[in-house]
Parts: structure tokens; sequence; C-alpha cells
């Protein structure tokens, strides 16, 4: 007997320790992807994208810092605490006049449990073709009439 109350105790005993310990979870972000990729545009084409997040934790989460690989690439985000169970956007505006491959990084620095996440945006831009217009036709063998 006594031996199945020391087992019911400790058993007791984990349990509440159990109970005891679940603290919070803190705040976690979460990305719908971490990588935005144009493919491939014209050359002065919109450069805009979005990265979409959601605070999956039980605390406000705060951006503290969004901020580029260069100076090419400007990072908008919301400056206001993202409360458990809303979403926020992150807007990515790359300047398209540069020529070639793309392949930036921006760093978001937050109170989450993962502190330091990276969003990449890649893709490659071309030069617009240059556009030509139609000839007109104009008939060489006649003389315009004037009245």
């Amino acid at each position: 007997m006594k031996r199945f109350i020391v087992i019911i105790t400790v058993l007791l005993g984990i349990y509440a320790g159990k109970a005891f310990s679940q603290t919070s979870k803190g705040a976690i972000i979460k990305f719908e992807s971490l990588v935005y990729d144009y493919g491939t545009m014209y050359q002065g084409a919109d450069g805009s994208c979005e990265f979409k997040f959601k605070n999956e934790g039980d605390e406000p989460l705060v951006l503290s810092n969004v901020r580029s690989s260069c100076g090419c690439t400007i990072p908008k985000w919301p400056k206001d605490p993202i409360f458990p169970g809303q979403s926020g956007v992150i807007q990515v505006t790359y300047d398209s006049k540069r020529l070639g491959i793309i392949s930036k990084q921006i760093s978001v620095a937050s109170n989450a449990t993962e502190p330091a996440i990276t969003l990449n945006i890649k893709g490659n831009i071309i030069q617009k073709p240059n556009e030509i217009l139609p000839e007109k036709q104009v008939n060489s063998g006649f003389t315009p009439i004037a009245n």
C-alpha cells in the first residue's frame, strides 16, 4: 500500500510540475515565404513586392529593425506591435533601373523567438526593347492637290 501511495504521489508531482512549468511561448513570426522571385522583368518596371507574416506566438511581436543589403532595396514595415494571431506585411521596393541578376537580402530583427530572419528577393532585369513605330506608306506617284 505504501508503494502505491508513493507512486501516486510521484505521478501527481510530475503532473503538477508540468502544469506549472508551462510558460508563454513568446512572439513567433511565421512568413508565408522567405523568398520573392521577380522572374524576368524589364528595366524600369515596378519593383514592389510584399512579405506577409503572422504572429503565431502568445505575446505581441515588435519588429525593431528591417534593413536591406544595399540602397537599391527599400523596406517598409509596421512600427506598431503585431498582437498574437494578427498578420502584417513588409513591403519591399527594388529600384529596377539596373540591368542583370537581382539577389538582395532583407534582414528582419524582432523580439520573436527567432530574433533575426533574412528575406531574399531575386530575379533578372533585362533591357526594354526599342519601340519601332510603323512607317507611313506614301505613294510617291501622286502629288498633293492644293485648294
